[in-house]
């Protein structure tokens, strides 16, 4: 057998001496300045004069081991974040296909039968061939896709992380939400008791003298209220035990049972920088990984306007009852071979192909900065509620106090004969709406503390979860 084998070789070289490496995307620091052109990061952040430095495990932070509990199994059955899952491994996927196509494909081809090439009427020629195919990426088209695709990969990777420090927030959030119903239920409660002991109180004041039937009406008109704001608190919290029960995963029964008071609040926490903010952050480091599987396209998008050169080798063994093959043909057999393929007109496909991929560079460009300035915003706007509602908390617990002690006063004075039932009335209402806004504060005090936590882009893990910025850095 004649194999051209030195041919094949020197031509295989050739091929591979050709082949161009190809460019980096832009870097984190280059996507920041081409996004970010009329933004200034400031060293630390405006709203708020933190401890440097970024937190993780922030959920252990609230020394609530049901909510440790609750977030582990939102982790393993909420619905959403198995929709997303998937995604993960189907990119993780389309990255092989990506690497599978770059390398030499092998066939084996075989026929046969009696007579005339068994079922195969159209053949009267029986054996094997052994068939090897491939196509050198000589400008990089081919590595510019599979690069696109571990980019996008990357990304997804980091959206799912993302997806999962959200769902944990938000699931502690709600878990916030339904002790803080719960306590506004038994504070209604209790409000609706003192409002029947204020109406038994001027129903016996009517009988003895001192008392009226207007006295008495208000007062029935004040409790019928009050047990209308227990219908009202008890089906919120329902709710929150519903919604907080899809989160888990589990059938909307509202049989979960909630702390029954709220965890305090944890230290003040390292909140970084806002450069750290964004590079840390998943759901920015998702949007930095589009812009570089962006940049890979409009570089396959270029590439495939150049030659391609495919090049065959094959071996096979053949022969016949029906066909005479020369006597001078050797068996087996075999040869190599190359195809070159040079795209000369198209329409115009191919470069309106390389205009749309580097448009879609720009658009992803163009939505790091979107959510760049997102993310700053989260960071501040946490920061500053936080402030907030620290300054709130101080002055609402003096306001019950003083509230308080007002309606002792006043309930005396009404006993004694010296003030009426009215004064009475609107002094518990002030007592009741203290307290609930106080209430209402400190749990938005440690749902503003989760929001804090996932605008910075900490884990709620320790150790955290590295799979996006290791996949960050991939090639």
């Amino acid at each position: 057998m004649r194999f051209p084998i030195n041919i094949f070789t020197v031509l295989l070289g050739a091929v591979l001496l050709a082949g161009c490496a190809t460019k980096s995307p832009p870097t984190q620091a280059e996507v920041r300045q081409q996004a970010l052109t009329n933004v200034a990061l400031p060293s630390n952040w405006k709203a708020g004069d933190l401890p440097s430095g970024m937190a993780d495990n922030w959920l252990a932070t609230f020394g609530d081991t049901q909510l440790d509990a609750l977030v582990a199994e939102a982790m393993t059955n909420n619905p959403d974040l198995r929709v997303s899952a998937p995604r993960v491994e189907q990119a993780a996927q389309y990255v092989g296909l990506a690497k599978a196509a770059m390398r030499p494909a092998v066939n084996l081809i075989g026929t046969g039968g009696l007579k005339m090439g068994g079922g195969d009427v159209s053949s009267a020629l029986q054996g094997v061939s052994l068939g090897v195919s491939w196509e050198p990426d000589l400008w990089g088209r081919m590595r510019y896709g599979r690069n696109a695709y571990q980019a996008t990969y990357a990304s997804a990777q980091a959206d799912f992380e993302f997806g999962r420090q959200s769902l944990a927030a938000t699931t502690a959030k709600s878990w916030f939400t339904a002790s803080e119903t719960w306590l506004q239920l038994q504070l209604t409660e209790d409000m609706v008791k003192a409002a029947q002991d204020l109406l038994t109180l001027a129903e016996k004041r009517r009988q003895v003298g001192p008392g009226d039937e207007q006295d008495v009406a208000m007062a029935r008109a004040n409790l019928g209220t009050f047990q209308d704001t227990v219908k009202q608190v008890r089906l919120a919290h329902e709710q929150t035990l519903r919604a907080l029960e899809l989160l888990l995963g589990r059938y909307p029964a509202a049989e979960l049972q909630a702390r029954r008071d709220l965890p305090s609040l944890p230290d003040s926490m390292p909140a970084g920088l806002p450069l750290e903010m964004l590079e840390r952050r998943p759901d920015m480091v998702a949007a930095d990984r589009r812009v570089a599987s962006a940049f890979h396209r409009v570089g396959e998008a270029k590439a495939a306007r150049l030659p391609r050169v495919i090049l065959n080798a094959n071996m096979a063994a053949i022969q016949s009852d029906i066909v005479q093959l020369k006597n001078d043909f050797e068996n087996p057999t075999g040869g190599a071979g190359a195809k070159f393929i040079a795209p000369i007109y198209q329409g115009g496909a191919l470069k309106t192909q390389v205009e749309i991929r580097t448009l879609e560079q720009k658009e992803a460009v163009a939505n790091y900065a979107r959510l760049a300035l997102r993310a700053l915003g989260d960071v501040e706007n946490a920061l500053a509620a936080a402030r907030t509602l620290r300054e709130r908390e101080e002055l609402l617990q003096r306001t019950v106090a003083d509230n308080q002690r007002a309606l002792e006063l006043t309930q005396t004075s009404y006993r004694v004969g010296k003030t009426d039932l009215r004064a009475v009335q609107q002094q518990q209402l002030s007592v009741y709406s203290a307290r609930l806004t106080l209430l209402r504060v400190q749990s938005e005090q440690l749902a503003q503390r989760a929001n804090l936590h996932l605008s910075l882009g900490g884990s709620f893990e320790n150790p955290p979860a590295q799979e996006a910025q290791t996949a960050a850095k991939s090639p």
